[in-house]
C-alpha cells in the first residue's frame, strides 16, 4: 500500500508531470489533495497500471479529491525555456488551478522550482510512494493521452494515438518523411543519434 501522507497535519497536495521524454506535444502535469482517509488498494503509479485502470482511477480521484487541477505547457514553450523548467512549469500551473491552497507540496523527482511561500519535498520514484502523488500522474498521463489522440486525428502519420508524442522508430521514421509539425519540439533531437543536423527547420 501507498503511503496516505507525509505530513498528516498539513494540507498537502501530491504533483506529477507526464510527457517529458516526448517529441512532440506538451507536457502535462497534475497536482491532487486527497482526504487524510482517502484508501484505494489500486491506486499506484500510473506506469503500473492498464489504460482502462488508469482511466476508471481518474474518475474516483476526480470525484473523492478534496482538489485537483492539470497544468500544461506547450512545445514552443518547452523550446523556450527547457523540458526541465518546462515541468517546473506545468507543476506550478496545476497548483494554481486548485481550489484549495496547499500548505506542503510533494513532488515526483529529484528536483522542483520553489512555488511561491509553499514548502515542498521532492520524492524520487514518488508515484510508487504516495497516494497523492500517484493519483497526480494518473491524472497527468490520461490528460496527456486524451490530447495526443486528439493530435492524432490532425496528423495520423505519426502514430501519435499509439506512441503518444514518445521517441519510437515508427515516429521517427515519419518525421524523416513528412518532417515536422507545429506540434514537434524542435529542440529536441527528433530524430534519434547524431541526426539532428540534417533536419531541414
Amino acid at each position: 500500500m501507498l503511503l496516505p501522507y507525509l505530513n498528516k497535519e498539513l494540507i498537502e497536495a501530491g504533483c506529477d508531470e507526464a510527457g517529458r521524454g516526448c517529441l512532440a506535444g506538451s507536457v502535462y502535469a497534475a497536482a491532487v489533495i486527497l482526504p487524510k482517509d482517502f484508501k484505494n488498494e489500486l491506486l499506484n503509479d500510473s506506469k503500473q497500471l492498464t489504460e482502462h485502470q488508469r482511466y476508471a482511477l481518474r474518475e474516483v480521484i476526480e470525484k473523492e479529491a478534496l482538489a485537483w487541477a492539470v497544468g500544461v505547457v506547450t512545445p514552443a514553450e518547452i523550446d523556450e525555456i527547457n523540458i526541465l523548467n518546462a515541468s517546473f512549469l506545468a507543476m506550478h500551473r496545476a497548483v494554481d488551478g486548485l481550489k484549495l491552497k496547499p500548505q506542503h507540496l510533494l513532488i515526483d523527482g529529484n528536483r522542483f522550482k520553489k512555488y511561491q511561500d509553499v514548502p515542498h519535498t521532492t520524492v524520487v520514484k514518488g508515484d510508487g510512494k504516495y497516494l497523492s502523488i500517484a493519483a497526480a500522474s494518473i491524472l497527468a498521463k490520461t490528460y496527456r493521452d486524451d490530447y495526443m489522440k486528439a493530435l492524432h486525428e490532425e496528423y495520423p502519420y505519426y502514430d501519435w494515438s499509439s506512441n503518444k508524442g514518445y521517441p519510437t522508430k515508427k515516429h521517427r521514421a515519419a518525421i524523416r518523411e513528412y518532417g515536422t509539425t507545429p506540434y514537434h519540439r524542435m529542440t529536441f533531437n527528433l530524430l534519434g543519434e547524431d541526426s539532428q543536423l540534417s533536419l531541414q527547420f
